[in-house]
């Protein structure tokens, strides 16, 4: 017991009937723990007897009683009666167990889909006493011991129970609630110790403390309508526009609460659908943007609370917004106080190191095999929608968990069962997670970021491709081809982009393989990639004249947007998390705030143009919905095409990227329509430029263009992008 490795504490102390040679009750055994005290007393009824003191920390006595009766610990530090420091408490060790067998079963079978309210630290009324039930997942454990601020952070005095073959550790704690700071003494096998913050925790010490907290959620949520209607149109079927968002440096020292009061009123006005929130897990390292996660059931306490959270969540539902959360299943930190060989042996890692070890990031992946390491990853997808309302979550680093092969050297890997590089065991994880989500949180969307060509992604779970194996059921995934090519098109001197053409049309030849997103992401602005604008070659014009073409090509283009915070104004300097967007530029007191506010307007009348023109977005994932007029245009860096809405209604897009105009340009269009007329232009005098337009509405002359029987004369602006639809 002193050593922390009993198993059943609860066998030993509380109370228990002490038989006479008959068998019939001769009197109640009372055993308390109580290192460093100096008495300990059983009060019953308001009468108190002493416990004959054992020694280290062990008091006893047996008391003329025919039952165990409700009673209570008297418990006196003092030296003296002047000094008695006393404390009366309710015995841990008199309760029943405060998990019941279905749960323990489900956590046995990986099914348990309300893991946290399983596991972790609840707050609750047992056997008519408030206090915590603590419950940990450690099966290689000799013993665990609860320890944390109400003990001094000494564990001798709180053994828990080993409940069976789960290898779930429990204790009910009379009297410890809301706040209270907590952690896990662990004895392994070998007889040491390791105090592990509990993987379940559902709050955190601010890092770099690591304690995890007891919580208790109060949040009355007033998003019920939201919730009720957010799923009416299916996701790839809807206008989609993402703001991504990292929150601790978007406006840095703002709470949940402060930037529930201005993030929602930004992004509305700026026209995006969703916010995408960068990892909010709970995480050590700022530096590593949140995908590094220590506590994966815990919004990060840098900002508030968990309730904190809720707030903000909620405020921008009743703003309109829907919320995505980064989420990474796909590894963890190899921290000493976390989940690293967790209870003494690898146990959410493989055992096998060159599974275990992730090669690029210096952490641990995890063992998607194992059901209960299954069960948790699974049930924290469903915990972010559920408890924090979410309605999407984007999975990080998809490729690195399919692949047994991934940034391995041959003879650092070893084949699956059937021969191959595919890990089998994240596949079957990745398909059980998206069908608990969907069939549970109804509107939620999966977003994986996937950067090879998995063959269906976004492919129902039951529906087998040519490889084998059934699609993994995501409702969306990045197009980090779209991104690559495009970002490297554009990054050319416009006379050279002719030699790249292809970069920018080859996207089509798969456009319609999965639900796309095409994400322009904090991945792309960091690390010497350079901010969106500065990619861009020319001057200062001709930058932001770039950028500008370039987000009226991508807002056209098939497939969802994404853009990162800071891109929507033209920041030159690359993101940093230490002091987030360049705001300064956008104050009227600088010179050139006029050049930054115009890429944000386009942004916000690029957004409202796209939500109010279902040819955008309706038809984005059948190949009906689009139609090349000219994708062959290298000699004038054009690019033409059509995009159709259910009823077969076009919007006409222009992409011109040379930095001349072209007069009369001629591309064929449909010809039931009598005039077209400009709705945007990239090059309009309040974005900043040049305002080279087609003002008076266009009409076709009869004359073939494009494949095409009538055609329009277009004034084509220099860098620049132009939509046009029927008038």
């Amino acid at each position: 017991m002193l050593a922390g490795a009993h198993h059943d504490p609860h066998g030993l102390l509380g109370a228990h009937p002490v038989a006479d040679g008959s068998g019939a009750c001769a009197g109640v055994l009372f055993r308390a723990l109580r290192p460093y005290a100096r008495a300990v007393t059983v009060v019953v009824d308001g009468a108190g007897t002493a416990l004959d003191d054992d020694g280290d920390g062990l008091f006893s006595g047996v008391l003329p009683l025919a039952r165990v009766p409700e009673y209570t610990l008297l418990v006196r530090y003092g030296d003296t009666a002047e000094n008695p420091d006393e404390l009366e408490i309710q015995d841990p060790y008199r309760f029943l167990p405060a998990l019941g067998d279905l749960d323990l079963h489900l956590i046995g079978e990986g099914r348990h889909e309300e893991l946290w309210q399983a596991l972790g630290a609840r707050v609750m009324t047992h056997q008519g006493v408030t206090g915590t039930r603590f419950t940990v997942w450690a099966p290689n454990a000799r013993g665990v011991r609860v320890t944390g601020d109400f003990t001094y952070w000494d564990g001798t005095s709180l053994p828990m129970r080993s409940l069976g073959s789960t290898g779930v550790w429990e204790l009910f704690v009379p009297g410890i609630g809301d706040g209270a700071l907590y952690k896990f003494d662990i004895a392994r096998a070998d007889g040491t110790h390791t105090v592990r913050a509990d993987p379940m925790a559902r709050r955190t010490e601010v890092p770099p403390a690591t304690a995890s907290v007891v919580t208790e959620s109060r949040y009355e949520w007033g998003d019920a309508r939201w919730l009720a209607h957010r799923g009416d149109r299916p996701v790839h079927e809807a206008p989609f526009s993402v703001y991504e968002v990292h929150l601790g440096s978007w406006r840095p020292g703002l709470t949940y609460r402060q930037l529930a009061a201005q993030l929602p009123a930004y992004v509305k006005d700026l026209g995006f659908t969703h916010v995408e929130l960068m990892p909010v897990a709970e995480h050590p390292f700022g530096g590593s943007w949140g995908y590094q996660v220590t506590g994966f059931y815990a919004p990060t306490s840098r900002m508030g609370t968990p309730d904190d959270f809720r707030f903000l969540v909620d405020a921008l539902h009743r703003a309109g917004i829907g919320v995505i959360v980064d989420w990474v299943p796909a590894h963890f930190p190899k921290d000493e106080w976390a989940l690293a060989r967790f209870d003494g042996r690898p146990l959410y890692e493989p055992e096998d190191p060159r599974r275990a070890e992730h090669p690029d990031w210096g952490t641990l992946e995890f063992d998607y095999g194992r059901t209960e390491v299954r069960n948790f990853l699974v049930a924290n997808a469903v915990y972010w929608c559920e408890e924090f309302h979410v309605d999407g979550l984007r999975v990080d680093a998809v490729a690195s968990m399919l692949y047994l092969d991934y940034s391995r050297e041959e003879g650092q890997w070893s084949p699956n069962e059937r021969g191959g590089r595919e890990n089998l065991d994240a596949v079957a994880f990745l398909q059980e997670m998206n069908a608990t989500v969907y069939r549970r949180c109804p509107g939620v969307v999966t977003i994986a970021e996937e950067s090879t060509a998995w063959n269906g992604v976004t492919r129902a779970t039951h529906h087998v491709g040519p490889d084998g194996f059934g699609g993994l059921g995501f409702g969306l995934k990045w197009n980090m081809g779209w991104m690559h090519d495009s970002l490297e098109y554009m990054a050319k001197e416009p006379v050279h982009r002719k030699y790249h053409h292809g970069e920018m049309t080859f996207s089509m030849v798969y456009a319609y393989s999965e639900n796309y997103v095409l994400p322009i992401s904090h991945d792309e602005v960091v690390h010497g990639k350079r901010a969106l604008v500065s990619k861009m070659p020319g001057d200062w014009w001709q930058q932001r004249a770039d950028e500008r073409a370039y987000l009226g090509f991508m807002w056209a283009h098939p497939g969802k947007q994404l853009l990162f915070m800071g891109q929507e104004f033209a920041q030159g300097a690359e993101w940093s998390e230490g002091h987030g967007p360049d705001w300064w530029l956008l104050d009227p007191s600088y010179a050139a705030e006029s050049d930054h506010r115009g890429v944000r307007d386009l942004v916000r009348d690029l957004n409202r143009a796209y939500g109010a023109t279902p040819a955008l977005w309706e038809r984005d994932t059948v190949p009906e919905g689009f139609a090349w007029v000219d994708g062959d245009a290298g000699e004038d860096n054009v690019f033409a095409f059509l995009r159709f809405d259910a009823t077969g209604s076009p919007l006409l897009a222009v992409s011109h990227f040379s930095p001349v105009v072209r007069e009369g340009y001629r591309l064929g269009v449909p010809e039931e329509f009598g005039a077209w007329t400009e709705i945007l232009n990239t090059d309009a005098t309040r974005y900043g430029g040049s305002g080279v337009t087609n003002p008076d509405p266009v009409k076709p002359d009869p004359v073939s263009a494009h494949g095409r029987p009538v055609s329009l004369q277009l004034t084509l602006p220099p860098l620049a992008t132009l939509w046009l639809r029927p008038a």
